[in-house]
């Protein structure tokens, strides 16, 4: 078996530990979809390379208004890799504790809201930290994780509790310890990722059923669409409408801020 029919192997993997959470990825998106009815937001972060996940669910052509991105460019920009910025500080970031308190102190957070978080191993703080705070409003919390790399990994907390300890329901992305799949001759160290296969896979697929309920609710979702699909005139009037629509979402999480009577602060 060559390299490449090797990844992509290990990848069809993947997609039947996907296709086997259908019940589930149908329970998440029934759950965004009451947010979403209300006219308020899915929460999704992800710290590290996870930020990949959350920039796959919105925004982007075939993605509609709904989710409100965290993505810290602290712990995310890892374009430059070394000095200022670089990769160090952000891996030593993704695990200060209370940083994640001071991140959603930016938002007025109500029970209707939900979330989404991502992490691989499920072990570093601040995603983690990040669920516990809003299970602690009363937030639903959907997980997504390499479960197999999860339970071989050490929580980075000191009570030793990871990501699924603080979600009402977990995603497996399927990717295996470790995350990279292929073994190569004579490199003693596997190469080529697989949990962003995964997570893209789960990540588009409650997309897809949310679209359904919300259109099956009447409320059909402004979908970013491609000028070759849909014309250049309707492209350009759902783009303006999506992006109105999340700017609209968006300012009620803000509206509250700072007022002592909405007891916001996690």
């Amino acid at each position: 078996m060559n390299i490449t029919e090797t990844y992509l192997q290990k990848s069809a993997g993947i997609l039947e530990t996907v296709k086997a959470q259908q019940a589930q990825i149908r329970q998440a998106a029934q759950l965004f979809a009451e947010t979403i009815l209300a006219g308020r937001m899915v929460h999704i972060f992800g710290s590290g390379h996870s930020r990949i996940l959350v920039e796959e669910m919105w925004p982007r052509y075939g993605s509609f208004p709904g989710f409100n991105p965290i993505v810290e460019l602290s712990l995310t920009f890892h374009n430059l890799v070394v000095g200022a910025n670089g990769q160090r500080q952000a891996m030593f970031l993704e695990n200060v504790s209370g940083l994640a308190a001071r991140i959603l102190r930016n938002f007025d957070l109500k029970e209707v809201d939900t979330a989404i978080i991502i992490s691989s191993s499920g072990c570093n703080v601040v995603p983690i930290e990040i669920a516990e705070l809003f299970q602690r409003k009363k937030i639903k919390v959907v997980s997504i994780i390499s479960r197999l790399h999860s339970e071989k990994s050490t929580s980075k907390r000191n009570d030793g509790k990871k990501l699924s300890d603080f979600s009402d329901l977990v995603l497996d992305t399927g990717a295996p310890v470790g995350d990279a799949m292929v073994y190569v001759p004579d490199l003693d160290t596997p190469v080529a990722p697989g949990s962003t296969v995964g997570g893209t896979l789960l990540i588009n697929c409650i997309k897809a059923e949310l679209a359904a309920l919300l259109t099956a609710a009447g409320q059909p979702p402004k979908v970013l669409s491609g000028a070759v699909v849909v014309g250049e005139e309707k492209a350009v009037s759902l783009f303006e409408s999506a992006y109105d629509e999340h700017a609209h979402r968006l300012a009620k999480l803000f509206e509250n801020v700072g007022n002592p009577s909405t007891k916001q602060n996690p």
